[in-house]
C-alpha cells in the first residue's frame, strides 16, 4: 500500500511542473515563429457578415486564409490585420462605439479599439498602412457575398513575436440593402471622401483567441458564430500569465489529489489495523 501511495503522489508532484513546462515550450514556439492560430469573425454593424480565419507562421512567413460571408456581393471587401506589436491591448468594437450617434460603426470610431493597421491583407502587392484603402487589389465577395483569401506574407519579427496581439477585420456595409457600395446608404467616407462610407466601415472583426490548428474547420465559415471560447485558449498563446496560471491551478489540484491521497491511505490503514 505504501508503494501505491509513493507513486500517485510522485504522479502528483510531477504534474504541476510538467503543466508549466508545456506552456513555456509553446510560448518559445510562437516566439521562434511556429505555429496556427484561428480567427472567428464577428459581425460589426449588423452587416450579419461572419467568418473564419487562419493564421499560421513558419518564420517569418505568415499565411492568411480567410473563409467569410455576408459581404456586399461583387464589391471588394477591404480588409487588414490591426493591432499592436508593443503589447498594448486592443480587442473588436461594438455598436457602443458609434460615438457621433449616427447609426454607422465607421472606421475612426472603430480604431479606437482595434488598432491601427499592422498589414493589408490585399491579393496582391504591397501590404504595408498605405495599401489599407487599395480597393483595386482586395479581394471581391461573389455573387453569394462570400470571400476566400489566401497569401503567404513576409512579416517582421515583431508580429511574429505579438500575433496572439492582432486581429482580422473585413470592411464595407449595405446599409440601404442595394446590393451595392453608395453614397445614399451612409454618406462620404470619413477616411476619404471620394469612398462611400458604407465601403470602409468595418463588416466584421475578430481575436486571435482560438486553440492552435492545422486547417480552417470543417464547415467553413459556419463555424464563424462569434468570438472563440477561452476554454479552448491553447498554451501557444497563453503567455508568461497563463503559465502562472497554469503552474498555480496544478499546485492547487496537486494539494488536494495529495490530502484525498493521504486520507485513503490512513483508511486503509486503519481497515487493516482492525
Amino acid at each position: 500500500m505504501i508503494a501505491k501511495r509513493t507513486s500517485r503522489l510522485a504522479v502528483l508532484v510531477a504534474l504541476p511542473a510538467a503543466l508549466a513546462l508545456t506552456v513555456g515550450a509553446s510560448s518559445q514556439a510562437v516566439a521562434e515563429g511556429t505555429g496556427a492560430f484561428q480567427i472567428n469573425l464577428a459581425q460589426l454593424n449588423d452587416s450579419g457578415s461572419k467568418g473564419t480565419a487562419m493564421l499560421s507562421l513558419q518564420g517569418n512567413r505568415l499565411t492568411v486564409k480567410i473563409e467569410s460571408e455576408g459581404l456586399v456581393p461583387g464589391q471588394p471587401s477591404a480588409q487588414h490585420l490591426h493591432g499592436s506589436t508593443d503589447g498594448h491591448d486592443f480587442h473588436c468594437p461594438d455598436a457602443s462605439d458609434d460615438t457621433n450617434g449616427d447609426g454607422v460603426l465607421n472606421n475612426t470610431e472603430a480604431t479606437v479599439d482595434y488598432g491601427d493597421i499592422n498589414i493589408s491583407l490585399t491579393t496582391k502587392g504591397p501590404t504595408d498602412m498605405a495599401s489599407g484603402l487599395a480597393v483595386d487589389r482586395m479581394p471581391v465577395a461573389n455573387a453569394q457575398g462570400k470571400v476566400s483569401y489566401e497569401r503567404t506574407l513576409a512579416v517582421s519579427q515583431d508580429v511574429v513575436e505579438h500575433i496572439k496581439d492582432l486581429h482580422i477585420v473585413q470592411h464595407g456595409i449595405d446599409r440601404n440593402d442595394n446590393k451595392k457600395y453608395d453614397f445614399e446608404g451612409a454618406g462620404k467616407s470619413e477616411l476619404d471622401p471620394k469612398l462611400p462610407q458604407e465601403a470602409t466601415a468595418p463588416t466584421n472583426c475578430g481575436e486571435v483567441l482560438g486553440a492552435a490548428v492545422g486547417s480552417i474547420p470543417v464547415g467553413g465559415v459556419e463555424t464563424g458564430t462569434g468570438p472563440a471560447e477561452e476554454n479552448g485558449v491553447p498554451a501557444a498563446v497563453m503567455g508568461a500569465g497563463g503559465a502562472a496560471f497554469v503552474a498555480t491551478a496544478g499546485a492547487l489540484l496537486f494539494a488536494r489529489r495529495r490530502k484525498s491521497v493521504l486520507a485513503a491511505g490512513r483508511a486503509e490503514g486503519n481497515g487493516a489495523a482492525a
